[in-house]
């Protein structure tokens, strides 16, 4: 299925702490059929840091892009969902306890996702994650809302990390439910 990609409004993801623009600029689009939620990340990106080649490897540690997902809205249970710039899948089922403590099960796969990453130009790095619909309980309808945030984090030649979100959380920690933005599903 060809996508038009091109003609979604994107948003533009900010630093995770101050809200403000970062260096390598990040674009997100998404858009769902009958059968699946897609979400395409746009990176510009100048150096790329990345050797994990094994799905549920701590992928968070260099260069990746992340999806969270929270059905029900109420921060307790939700997805977490990473890409590499080579590929590489990581995901997890999390758990968030009232004290904050995070649990991941990283022992789930989520069954028939799609992921692909290409290289647009020698500054663009594109992700494109194919959620199928049968993967979620509360599957979309039009005026449904999810909870959700995009990250993505980008290694600097120098060694520092840019933290990058849709909802910024204030801090450099992603495990911030309350500040998930609201998907609305049109």
């Amino acid at each position: 299925m060809k996508l038009p990609w091109d003609r979604i409004s994107p948003i533009q993801l900010v630093d995770t702490v101050t809200g403000q623009s970062v260096r390598e600029p990040t674009e997100v689009r998404a858009c769902w059929s009958s059968s699946a939620w897609y979400v395409q990340f746009r990176c510009t990106d100048h150096y790329v840091v990345s050797v994990f080649e094994k799905r549920d490897d701590p992928l968070y540690e260099q260069d990746v892009v992340e999806v969270f997902i929270d059905e029900e809205g109420d921060g307790h249970r939700y997805l977490e969902v990473e890409l590499s710039p080579y590929n590489v899948v990581f995901d997890a089922r999390i758990k968030r306890e009232k004290d904050g403590a995070v649990c991941a099960d990283v022992s789930w796969d989520m069954e028939l996702l799609e992921t692909r990453v290409f290289i647009e130009s020698s500054a663009m790095r594109v992700y494109e994650f194919r959620f199928p619909l049968e993967t979620f309980t509360r599957k979309p309808q039009v005026g449904m809302e999810w909870r959700v945030n995009f990250y993505r984090i980008d290694e600097q030649p120098e060694g520092t990390r840019e933290y990058q979100a849709w909802g910024p959380t204030r801090e450099v920690n992603y495990h911030l439910p309350s500040r998930f933005g609201r998907l609305l599903f049109v």
